[in-house]
């Protein structure tokens, strides 16, 4: 079964200095018919205006990554953590017993665009953690790239949750399968560009929910960058 969820259904929040589509129902944002989907909690689009961000704030029991696709997304945390993170990163923050941080655009004269995706744990109470990575555009064009793990396989980052992220770039003629268990939940979701998948055409902020499905198929893409999730059933 396959349900497109369009990218003008999202909520949208414009705080003037911060503007987030909340795929499902986050802070101000509420619908019952959009908690999540499976474990996964949380796809905020958020654009930060130069010089402004999250002053610190705290998280508990909840799988927390960052995916920026322009500008930079500086990083503060309870861990003693004090990053810049870049396009082509992936920061995960597990929230564990409790953790306090801070997310600021710095950069004069640039916004922050980037992606913030929460996956809730199969197991609560561990000790917060940090981990960031690099991943390069070539090792996501034309081919799905694993991003985030449970076990941390092809070099992915580790996450306290029964889900995997992964990532890839599509143009023209360029095409990936993915093998999918029909007793799990998958999700994609389009970051930007245009994109076929499972024959569904997808748009920029568009996600397409999959259920009782054994294979996913992206292909005509037109500059599309594509996040997909194996989710727990």
């Amino acid at each position: 079964m396959l349900t497109k969820r369009s990218s003008t259904e999202r909520g949208y929040a414009d705080h003037g200095w911060l503007k987030s589509f909340h795929t499902f129902s986050f802070a101000g944002y509420y619908d019952p018919a959009h908690m999540g989907f499976g474990n996964l909690r949380v796809i905020n689009e958020d654009s930060i205006a130069a010089g402004k961000g999250f002053g610190t704030h705290s998280h508990q029991d909840m799988e927390i990554i960052s995916y920026v696709l322009s500008g930079e997304l500086a990083h503060k945390d309870s861990m003693g953590n004090v990053k810049g993170i870049p396009p082509g990163d992936v920061q995960r923050m597990s929230a564990g017993t409790g953790v306090q941080h801070s997310e600021f655009n710095h950069a004069e004269g640039q916004t922050t665009h980037f992606l913030q995706i929460w996956i809730e744990p199969n197991v609560v109470g561990v000790a917060p953690s940090y981990q960031q990575k690099t991943f390069a555009d070539a090792e996501k064009r034309g081919t799905l790239r694993l991003l985030a793990s449970p076990d941390g396989a092809q070099g992915s980052v580790v996450i306290h949750a029964d889900a995997k992220m992964y990532a890839g770039l599509f143009d023209g003629t360029e095409s990936a399968t993915l093998a999918l268990d029909a007793r799990r939940n998958s999700y994609v979701h389009l970051v930007g560009g245009q994109l076929e998948v499972n024959g569904q055409l997808l748009h920029a902020g568009d996600a397409l929910a999959l259920q009782s499905e054994s294979q996913l198929l992206l292909a005509k893409g037109e500059a599309a960058e594509v996040l997909v999730f194996d989710l727990a059933p």
